[in-house]
């Protein structure tokens, strides 16, 4: 899943010389958090409503609100902005960049293409609709928890038990985070199941790898194993 595909494609920016009381009214006119910063063509900067804020609160305390006022328009954004911003190539995987989100504490970052020009924003809110996406969580129905060996076929021996009790995968996940050596955990969400059949589904899973957890959202019911 790559960056392109789910960034942000129109860009809201805003000119290093232009002013704070434009960046606050950009931000709230198109419900944004993240302004990368122009100059001659070329980003510059970034600025975010957590900096305009801070620049704000900076004043508050020794200004009267007239003068506050004033003052936010006439600060520019180059005064205020993040110099030499981080970026993501838009050829970037979405957990590429969520890696990169993570590793610098950010909540976005611009999308550059291969000459250096700026062809949109991706946001943390744009990873988490990937993530709804990719985990169809949206189909609700039922996700099993399950610790399976790391070999070949022990995955598809579990996908085909749920398949013989007439189960649809919506999603299939795995990680070796928090699974002993040698095993790996797994995550199915499924749908279309009879829930009288559910049971001797979860026991026939038991014979082929370790139940976690089934929890089933047909009926907002959680269990927990």
């Amino acid at each position: 899943m790559l960056v392109k595909n789910w960034m942000s494609k129109q860009v809201i920016t805003i000119d290093a010389n232009d002013s704070m009381n434009n960046a606050i009214h950009l931000l709230k006119k198109h419900n944004i958090m993240m302004l990368p910063v122009m100059e001659k063509g070329k980003l510059v900067g970034i600025v975010t409503d957590r900096d305009l804020k801070s620049a704000s609160a900076s004043q508050a305390t020794s200004l009267e609100i007239h003068e506050l006022l004033y003052l936010i328009s006439m600060i520019k954004i180059k005064e205020i902005m993040t110099k030499n911003p981080v970026t993501v190539p838009f050829d970037y995987t979405i957990e590429e960049t969520a890696e990169v989100l993570l590793k610098h504490k950010i909540s976005g970052v611009p999308v550059m293409d291969h000459y250096g020009s700026i062809v949109g924003t991706i946001t943390q809110n744009d990873i988490f609709r990937t993530i709804i996406s990719l985990t169809g969580v949206e189909r609700k129905g039922v996700q099993f928890g399950l610790e399976v060996e790391d070999r070949p076929g022990s995955i598809k021996e579990v996908s085909d038990i749920i398949r013989q009790y007439g189960g649809r995968m919506a999603s299939i996940l795995t990680s070796y985070d928090l699974a002993p050596e040698g095993f790996r955990r797994l995550y199915i969400r499924m749908y279309g199941i009879d829930r009288f059949k559910l049971n001797n589904l979860k026991e026939s899973l038991r014979e082929k790898a370790s139940l976690l957890y089934m929890v089933d959202r047909r009926e907002v019911k959680r269990e927990t194993y």
